[in-house]
């Protein structure tokens, strides 16, 4: 049972620039994953209120669209500054809500921050080009001109990075928005709203509806809604990039994912170690870029003791206390999920190296907590090497050399992210060049790229081929005009008519 918080209080939607209470009869309630407070409630807005929110957008961008580009860069300017002014405020909301420690959630805005600061330099991004005298007196140039109003759907893991991985570009770059964060965890994501509105963003650029498949559905099959940008699982995903795109939208959806990295027997042990317990447990491993499996190659078998010795040492507690590593899941739902995936792993006949099951969290013994699990003898078919868990549990692969381990990853359907661990120069760029997945680390086991680059997971883990942020989302919120211009004087006009295609 939820314990309603004496100060729960009910989410808005921003429908044309004021947040508004929902009419709708369907309610959810926010609860925190380590107490089972309930934190606020939420809505699931009517389809009239979906109709309203992409109408106010749809009128916006009749006036957003010619707003100046260094109006629009400097806006974003304000809201950076806003955002680092009020991190410890939205790091607090966001650990109650999702339940991830203080400094990962610091860590969550930041990440998203730097998108932020990536859209205040649209002036150097939205560039088109130019050919000059193509012909006698013709110009040909480029206009990367914005498509209309865009739409957002975000997941419960990154509440605050994702919905900034989205609007900013694409307003920045001349559009207006529809956001629709997850119903579990939306309260700092309306934090970040409230701050985009006082950095000085016009009514209707930016509007919110929340709610579940019915809201996402109304976004797929809208008319006016001309993109859409989805984060989330691949179930989903899939609907969203099938459905979108039958209705004529330009789709982008980064989905879900099994992030192998690769230990060569050759790498740093400590630090290969250190990085392995923080990239697979970071989170509570409710990350689509988690390092989840390790494919240990030749003597590095010899590993996996370390491994189990580097997460016992790993604090689980509520995100608030000082010094946890491990928070709670985001759910009851997902912690026995979760469990049951632990339990498939025995009885499909894996090793259960360390169990996390049921911790005991003084204080906080009603939070959805999972401690760091690692199973070791996993082999492809095994529910828990061919599912994404989406909680703390590190899967161990054996592989005897580095052509065997990259025949492993690139079997398997996803392609989000991998790493290799080595000290090798040449099996480091053996293993980029021949590795067939979107994103590879070095030594790093979470390579998620800075804005200046995009993100780029591939296969199974993408559909649509444009990525969230960077040049590639510049492109993705805008559409290339080609003018090819010919200005006649009095000593170039009058030379007949000419009936040919080449331009002279």
């Amino acid at each position: 049972m939820h314990r309603v918080a004496a100060s729960a209080a009910t989410v808005k939607l921003l429908i044309d620039g004021e947040f508004v209470e929902s009419g709708s009869a369907q309610w959810r309630d926010v609860v925190n994953p380590a107490t089972q407070d309930v934190l606020a409630r939420v809505p699931f807005a009517t389809a009239g209120e979906v109709d309203a929110a992409v109408a106010s957008a749809k009128e916006a961008f009749k006036r957003w669209r010619r707003t100046p580009i260094g109006t629009r860069a400097r806006i974003f300017l304000k809201y950076q500054q806003l955002i680092r002014e009020h991190m410890g405020e939205l790091a607090t909301i966001l650990t109650a809500e999702q339940g991830k420690t203080l400094p990962d959630a610091e860590g969550d805005v930041f990440r998203g921050l730097e998108v932020v600061e990536h859209a205040a330099a649209i002036g150097n991004l939205q560039l088109g080009e130019l050919a000059n005298n193509v012909a006698s007196g013709v110009d040909t140039y480029t206009l990367l001109q914005p498509l209309g109003v865009c739409a957002g759907i975000t997941p419960f893991n990154f509440p605050a990075m994702i919905p900034l991985w989205m609007f900013p570009m694409a307003i920045a770059t001349g559009n207006t928005f529809v956001l629709k964060p997850s119903e579990q965890d939306p309260m700092v994501t309306m934090r970040l709203v409230e701050l985009a509105l006082e950095a000085g963003l016009p009514k209707g650029v930016l509007n919110v509806v929340h709610g579940g498949e019915d809201v996402v559905n109304a976004i797929c099959d809208h008319p006016d809604i001309k993109a859409v940008s989805f984060v989330g699982s691949t179930r989903v995903g899939t609907h969203v990039y099938n459905r979108a795109s039958l209705a004529g939208k330009r789709v982008q959806c980064m989905m879900g994912a099994k992030n192998h990295a690769v230990i060569l027997p050759d790498a740093n042990k400590e630090q290969t170690l250190n990085a392995m317990a923080g990239a697979a447990f970071g989170a509570a491993g409710q990350r689509c870029m988690a390092a989840s499996t390790v494919v240990l190659v030749g003597e590095a078998r010899g590993w996996i003791p370390g491994l189990v010795t580097k997460a016992r040492t790993l604090k689980v507690n509520a995100g608030t206390e000082p010094g946890t590593d491990v928070g709670p899941v985001i759910s009851c739902a997902a912690r026995e999920r979760i469990e049951a995936l632990i339990a498939s792993g025995i009885e499909q006949g894996a090793t259960l190296e360390l169990d996390g099951r049921r911790p005991e969290v003084p204080g906080f013994e009603r939070g959805n907590f999972v401690g760091p699990t690692i199973f070791s003898g996993v082999k492809p078919g095994m529910r828990i090497y061919d599912e994404e868990i989406f909680g703390p549990v590190l899967v161990i692969l054996e592989a005897e050399t580095l052509d065997d381990a990259i025949a492993l990853v690139n079997a398997n359907p996803n392609g989000n992210g991998t790493a290799v661990f080595t000290q090798s120069g040449a099996a480091a760029r053996r293993f980029q060049e021949e590795i067939d997945v979107g994103q590879v680390g070095i030594n790093l086991p979470i390579p998620v790229p800075l804005p200046m680059f995009s993100f780029t997971g591939s296969r199974a883990s993408k559909l649509g081929d444009l990525g969230p942020y960077g040049k590639q989302v510049v492109t993705f919120y805008t559409q290339t005009k080609t003018v090819t211009a010919r200005w006649f004087d009095d000593e170039t006009a009058g030379h007949g008519v000419n009936t040919t295609i080449n331009l002279k």
